[in-house]
Protein backbone atom coordinates (compact mmCIF):
# COMPACT_ATOMS: atom_id res chain seq x y z
CA UNK A 1 0.00 0.00 0.00
CA UNK A 2 1.46 3.39 -1.00
CA UNK A 3 2.34 5.91 1.70
CA UNK A 4 0.79 9.39 1.86
CA UNK A 5 3.99 10.86 0.43
CA UNK A 6 3.99 8.38 -2.45
CA UNK A 7 0.36 9.21 -3.21
CA UNK A 8 1.10 12.93 -3.06
CA UNK A 9 4.11 12.47 -5.34
CA UNK A 10 1.95 10.62 -7.89
CA UNK A 11 -0.69 13.33 -7.66
CA UNK A 12 1.90 16.05 -8.28
CA UNK A 13 3.36 14.16 -11.24
CA UNK A 14 -0.13 14.22 -12.77
CA UNK A 15 -1.10 17.79 -11.84
CA UNK A 16 2.03 19.94 -11.43
CA UNK A 17 4.04 20.55 -14.64
CA UNK A 18 7.16 21.70 -12.76
CA UNK A 19 7.14 18.67 -10.46
CA UNK A 20 6.59 16.36 -13.45
CA UNK A 21 9.54 17.96 -15.30
CA UNK A 22 11.79 17.56 -12.26
CA UNK A 23 10.69 13.95 -11.82
CA UNK A 24 11.36 13.17 -15.49
CA UNK A 25 14.81 14.79 -15.31
CA UNK A 26 15.56 12.78 -12.18
CA UNK A 27 14.51 9.55 -13.91
CA UNK A 28 16.60 10.37 -16.99
CA UNK A 29 19.66 11.08 -14.82
CA UNK A 30 19.15 7.74 -13.09
CA UNK A 31 18.90 5.95 -16.46
CA UNK A 32 22.14 7.58 -17.62
CA UNK A 33 23.89 6.61 -14.38
CA UNK A 34 22.77 3.00 -14.93
CA UNK A 35 24.21 3.10 -18.45
CA UNK A 36 27.52 4.38 -17.12
CA UNK A 37 27.64 1.71 -14.42
CA UNK A 38 27.41 -1.03 -17.07
CA UNK A 39 30.42 0.21 -19.04
CA UNK A 40 33.40 -2.10 -18.95
CA UNK A 41 35.89 0.77 -19.36
CA UNK A 42 35.28 3.87 -17.26
CA UNK A 43 37.08 6.94 -18.64
CA UNK A 44 37.83 10.23 -16.87
CA UNK A 45 35.00 11.78 -18.88
CA UNK A 46 32.64 9.06 -17.63
CA UNK A 47 33.73 9.71 -14.05
CA UNK A 48 33.16 13.45 -14.47
CA UNK A 49 29.73 12.81 -16.02
CA UNK A 50 28.83 10.45 -13.18
CA UNK A 51 29.70 13.07 -10.57
CA UNK A 52 27.75 15.74 -12.46
CA UNK A 53 24.71 13.46 -12.79
CA UNK A 54 24.76 12.53 -9.11
CA UNK A 55 24.91 16.18 -8.09
CA UNK A 56 22.13 17.06 -10.55
CA UNK A 57 19.95 14.25 -9.15
CA UNK A 58 20.45 15.60 -5.62
CA UNK A 59 19.46 19.11 -6.68
CA UNK A 60 16.36 17.75 -8.42
CA UNK A 61 15.45 15.60 -5.42
CA UNK A 62 15.83 18.58 -3.06
CA UNK A 63 13.63 20.72 -5.31
CA UNK A 64 10.96 17.99 -5.48
CA UNK A 65 11.09 17.56 -1.70
CA UNK A 66 10.54 21.30 -1.28
CA UNK A 67 7.49 21.20 -3.57
CA UNK A 68 6.14 18.20 -1.63
CA UNK A 69 6.69 20.01 1.67
CA UNK A 70 4.95 23.16 0.44
CA UNK A 71 2.04 21.14 -0.91
CA UNK A 72 1.67 19.21 2.39
CA UNK A 73 1.78 22.45 4.40
CA UNK A 74 -0.77 24.18 2.17
CA UNK A 75 -3.19 21.26 2.62
CA UNK A 76 -2.68 21.10 6.39
CA UNK A 77 -3.41 24.80 6.84
CA UNK A 78 -6.32 24.79 4.35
Amino acid sequence: MPTRDELLKEELIQTDPEFRRLHEEHQESERRLQELSHKSLFSEEDEAEEKKLKLHKLVLKDHMAEILRQHRESHVTA
